[in-house]
This record gives structure tokens, C-alpha cells and sequence, in this order.
């Protein structure tokens, strides 16, 4: 969606073509946390990728506060805290991406004290942490804030479900929606419409009340990422979703596709939850939401991790696999799109008149 408002925005007569749209996609479950690459979840093993990623995150970075500035729903600027059991000097990837990320956020601060100040456990063991500004998202909010904004653009909205290969339907698509080029923003999908390996990473967070007479209010993040020498769940993702809600988590399971999970059916996501209250005590006074305790989703992978780029023989634009870094990609992905599609007008790559 935030592709094709970027195209709109550029002027492109735009067809969005999906055969579900928010509530019902992953988008709705994500943590949506901004966060300088890789994310807390892990994962993220390609330099090239990595590399690209960050002039995204930053885009969106910018996107985002100036969204916050302008009141946008579910939009908010906060404080997020990382915390380590170690110093950060020990281990190089930490230290490289607190010093890339240092110079580039609003309010950067290390500190030490600020597991003592914000209530961490201090038998978890944090030794060093640092935090920032950074945007958090009410993916409820925002999703029908985008659909508005995509419709309010002009941009014609279908539900349908497109089945693969891609390539092979290019023009049978582009003939029955009115369109002179394709832009595959599939997520997972992509997997079945361009033929190549994907693999899904489940999350899935407990929503709790934020605030209230039992329970604490939580105003900022509170993360320790994912540590890759191990192989066991150790994520700890304390985010305020909005003013009633934080969400818990998180979870990092690869090629699990079953999104029927509970906290009633699945010891990871006890454990999950468990790990959040051990990590900050005071959310043991929180209730858990009555109305909708668990979400489920698939972060959509690749061994490479995100593709984005002009496919000469599908004649299609391919932006997808962006793990658990959709929000913080969002917008720097949907402009570079914007740039691909520009480029295949203004070369004439495609094979019908535009």
C-alpha cells in the first residue's frame, strides 16, 4: 500500500490487486517498531541487503517523524531502549551498529543506569544499554489511515486473488486492470508468483492493557535483541501500541506456517510472555487483553533477505521479503520503487504502452 501511494503521489494512475487487505494481513500484527537493521528478530545474514537496507530505514525514519508532527493516526515518536548483558564494545556488530546508528536518530543516549531507571530486573544481568527517538506504530490506526490516503489519491482498490507464475500472466493482468506495468508487492506470496524460495519467520506478541488500575504505564520500548551464537528463543519486545495497549514479545521461528497459536497450545509463546515479566516485573500487573490476548503472523524471508529491482525478463518490478522490518523499510523501499518504475517509462522497459 505504501508503494502504490508513492506511485500516485508521483502521478501514476494506480490498480492495487490483492485478494486480502488489513485486517487481514500480516501488517496488522506487526511489533512496527522502527529500528536501525538488523531487527531484534535476527536473521538478516546478507551485506549487500543490510547494506541497502539502511538508506530505507532512514528514509522511513524521516517519513515517519514528519508523520508523527503532522498527528497522522497511529503514528507517535518515542523513546526506545536496547539493553545488553554485555558491554557493547564486546561484541563488534553491537558496537557497529549503536556507532552507525548514534549520529543518525533523535536523542541518542548510552547509559548503563537506564535498566535500573526504567525497572529492568536487575538479575537479568544488563551491563551496558542505550536509547533513542524512534517511530512506533498502531498498526490499526495506520492501516486504515493508508487505505484512506491510497483511495483519497485516486488509486483503484480490487480484491482478487492473482495466482502465479507472474510473468506468464503479466499481460492477461496488465490488459483486464488497465495497467502497463506490474509492481509485485507480494510478501510471501512472491514465493508462488515469481518461483523463487521463500520462508516464513513466525512471531507473535501477547497485547496486554497499558495502564489502567492494576497495571503499570508503559511510555517507551524496551528491547534485547536476538542473539545469533544461540539458537533459543531470547527476545525480549516491550512496545507501546497506543495509550491502552503494549505489546509483548517476541518470537523467531523459521519455516513454522501454522498461525493457530495461543498461549493456551504453544509453550514458546508462554514462554515468550514469561520472559517479558521476568525481564520487567512490573508488567506482572498488567492484564492480559480479554478481547484479542495473542496475534499471529509470518515475517516473509529469503536467504538473501529484501529484493527490490527492475526484473528484465518478467518485465516486473519485485519488492518483497522484508522480514520483520516491514514498517522500518516501508517508505525507503516504496520510493526506490517509485524510481524503478520511473526508469522503466522513461526507457521504455516494458512491453505495452504505459
Amino acid at each position: 500500500m505504501t508503494t502504490a501511494l508513492c506511485l500516485a503521489r508521483e502521478g501514476f494512475r494506480v490498480t492495487v490487486v490483492a485478494d486480502r487487505f488489513a485486517p487481514d494481513i500480516v501488517s496488522v500484527v506487526a511489533g512496527a517498531l522502527w529500528e536501525w537493521p538488523p531487527a531484534v528478530c535476527g536473521y538478516h545474514h546478507d551485506e549487500i541487503s543490510l547494506a541497502r537496507s539502511k538508506d530505507w530505514c532512514l528514509t522511513s525514519y524521516r517519513m515517519f517523524e514528519e508523520m508523527a508532527r503532522a498527528k497522522v493516526p497511529g503514528v507517535a515518536m518515542r523513546r526506545s531502549n536496547f539493553y545488553f548483558r554485555h558491554r557493547v564494545e564486546e561484541n563488534p556488530h553491537d558496537l557497529h551498529k549503536m556507532r552507525e546508528l548514534a549520529g543518525k536518530v533523535r536523542g541518542f543516549l548510552r547509559d548503563p543506569a537506564l535498566a535500573e531507571r526504567n525497572g529492568v530486573n536487575p538479575d537479568y544481568g544488563v551491563v551496558d544499554a542505550y536509547s533513542h527517538l524512534a517511530p512506533m506504530i498502531d498498526t490499526d490506526r495506520y492501516m486504515v489511515w493508508l487505505m484512506r490516503e491510497v483511495v483519497r489519491h485516486g488509486v483503484r482498490v480490487v480484491r482478487h486473488r492473482v495466482e502465479g507464475p507472474l510473468a506468464a500472466r503479466r499481460d492477461e493482468l496488465c490488459e483486464r486492470f488497465g495497467a502497463g506495468l506490474v509492481v509485485c508487492c507480494a510478501g510471501l506470496g512472491t514465493a508462488e508468483l515469481r518461483g523463487v524460495p521463500m520462508y516464513p519467520l513466525r512471531g507473535a506478541l501477547v497485547r496486554v492493557r497499558n495502564g489502567g488500575l492494576r497495571g503499570p504505564r508503559i511510555e517507551e520500548a524496551h528491547c534485547v535483541s536476538h542473539d545469533e551464537r544461540h539458537d533459543e528463543q531470547d527476545i525480549v519486545f516491550i512496545v507501546p501500541r497506543n495509550q491502552n495497549l503494549l505489546v509483548l514479545g517476541g518470537l523467531a521461528e523459521k519455516d513454522e506456517w501454522d498461525t493457530g497459536i495461543d498461549l493456551e497450545n504453544h509453550a514458546p509463546i508462554r514462554e515468550m510472555y514469561e520472559r517479558c515479566l521476568a525481564f520487567m516485573p512490573a508488567l506482572r500487573r498488567a492484564r492480559i487483553d480479554p478481547d484479542e490476548p495473542v496475534r499471529v503472523g509470518l515475517r516473509p524471508f529469503r536467504s538473501e533477505n529484501v529484493c527490490l529491482e527492475w526484473d528484465e525478463e518478467d518485465q516486473v518490478v519485485y519488492n518483497f521479503a522484508h522480514g520483520g522490518a516491514g514498517f522500518s523499510f516501508s517508505w525507503g523501499c516504496a520510493r526506490e520503487a517509485v524510481g524503478l518504475v520511473r526508469t522503466a517509462v522513461e526507457e521504455r522497459r516494458y512491453s505495452r504502452s504505459f
